[in-house]
């Protein structure tokens, strides 16, 4: 018998206006230890489907289950509580504090964990200990999300959520933050990451979403999508033609 999903959003309904939906009924699943990345063109709802899961939009019909508990419309520090991190695309380090201060904010529900998670996530990211004194804002584009990532990671989460962690990074911090969001889901972090750099994403994913209108348009394996004429042909252009 198949696992039971860790994290589910069945028939998604939500958006930001009243009447006015984004999503118009996505689902998704996410496996324990799985990368599954999601994207789609500009406007489809991949942003706001990981803010939904995360109760930063509001739900109108559908469900979000997390290891089987209803989780729809809860509220973002109980979903931290529960073991779901989220990291946004923007504003999402503290950038006048150090770099220990800001693992220390991602770890306001259990400070008394410090010493342990401090151990752990320095452990995954040797770099935030070398930076540990640093103000954030003088970290690099690519260190910040790091630095945003693990602090999301401080609360040990089984699942992380990512919006868009390449968007506005040089070529090489985005080689970065792709190098990690593996290691992150390779180190036992069932990931949900949504990106604008389709390619890259669904190379390192197990398993993708292609969202559409507010809806799901495909899904397969990373290999499979990204070999996918359609998917080449719609969403992926040139440079998604795998060689």
């Amino acid at each position: 018998m198949a696992a039971e999903p860790l994290l589910v959003a069945d028939g998604l309904v939500a958006g930001y206006l009243p009447g006015v939906d984004i999503l118009r009924g996505v689902d998704l699943t996410l496996g324990r230890g799985e990368l599954v990345g999601i994207i789609g063109p500009n406007g489809a709802g991949k942003s706001t489907l990981v803010k939904a899961m995360f109760g930063l939009v509001e739900v109108r019909g559908g469900s979000v289950a997390l290891r089987g508990e209803d989780i729809t419309r809860r509220d973002a520090h109980e979903l931290v509580a529960m073991g779901v991190g989220y990291v946004p695309q923007l504003a999402n380090v503290f950038q006048t504090l150090t770099v220990e201060e800001n693992l220390r904010m991602g770890l306001y529900l259990r400070p008394e964990a410090w010493d342990e998670r401090w151990e752990e996530v320095t452990g995954l990211f040797p770099l935030l200990a070398d930076r540990r004194g640093q103000r954030a804002g003088l970290l690099s584009g690519g260190e910040r999300q790091m630095l945003a990532m693990g602090r999301a990671l401080m609360m040990d989460p089984s699942v992380l959520l990512l919006d868009e962690p390449s968007a506005g990074l040089s070529p090489a911090n985005q080689d970065m933050v792709f190098d990690t969001v593996r290691r992150i889901a390779d180190y036992g972090v069932s990931t949900v990451m949504v990106e604008q750099n389709a390619r890259r994403c669904l190379l390192i994913s197990d398993r993708g979403y292609v969202l559409d209108q507010g809806r799901n348009a495909h899904t397969g394996t990373g290999a499979d999508l990204i070999h996918d004429p359609k998917v080449v042909d719609l969403y992926l252009g040139t440079l998604g033609r795998a060689d």
